[in-house]
C-alpha cells in the first residue's frame, strides 16, 4: 500500500488527460451465465494495459458498488484510448464484439462508459492525508499551496483568500 502523504495535495499535468469510466451492471442476478463472462473479460484487459504502458493508460482503479463494477481510468490521450478499443490485436475489440453478439441480447447485463477530456488548469482535485490517489496518482502529485490552494485557483480562477480550515 502507498504511504499516506501528510498534507493537502493536488494533481499537476501539462497536457490534456482523458478520464474514462467503464463498467458493467448486473440487471438479472440469477442469470450468472450471461453476466459472469462480461465481468471476467475486464481483468485481462487491465493486465494487458498495465503490461503495456505505451498503450497510454496512466492509471486505473476498480470499484464495486452493488450491481455495478466500475473502472476509473486515466489515459494519456483519446487517440490512444480509441486505438486500444478498436485494435483487433488487443483484448477489448473481441470482447466488445462477443458482448454485442451474445450478452446484450439477454439484457441480464449492461455495459457503459463515459469519456472526459480534462485540460490542464480546468480541473479541481484535492487529497488530504491520503496516498497519491486518482488524477494525482495518474499524473503528478504536488502540494496544494499557492495557486493550487483553493478550488477556484486550481481551475484557473482569480485569486481569493483561502478559508483558514486549520485554526
Amino acid at each position: 500500500m502507498s504511504a499516506v502523504i501528510p498534507q493537502r495535495i493536488t494533481a499537476e499535468f501539462d497536457e490534456p488527460v482523458v478520464v474514462f469510466l467503464i463498467g458493467v451492471r448486473i440487471n438479472r442476478l440469477l442469470a450468472v451465465r450471461h453476466w459472469l463472462p462480461v465481468f471476467m473479460a475486464m481483468p485481462p484487459m487491465q493486465r494487458e494495459l498495465a503490461a503495456h504502458p505505451e498503450k497510454g493508460v496512466l492509471g486505473s482503479r476498480l470499484y464495486l458498488s452493488g450491481r455495478v463494477l466500475l473502472y476509473v481510468m486515466y489515459w494519456r490521450s483519446f487517440d490512444q484510448l480509441e486505438a486500444f478499443a478498436r485494435d483487433k490485436d488487443d483484448l477489448h475489440l473481441p470482447a466488445w464484439q462477443k458482448f454485442n453478439r451474445e450478452a446484450a441480447k439477454s439484457r441480464a447485463v449492461g455495459i457503459f462508459h463515459e469519456t472526459y477530456l480534462v485540460e490542464p488548469g480546468n480541473v479541481d482535485c484535492v487529497y488530504n492525508n491520503m496516498p497519491a490517489f486518482g488524477l494525482a496518482a495518474a499524473t503528478k502529485a504536488v502540494p496544494a499551496v499557492g495557486r493550487r490552494e483553493t478550488a477556484r485557483r486550481r481551475i484557473g480562477g482569480e485569486s481569493e483568500p483561502a478559508v483558514p480550515v486549520y485554526e
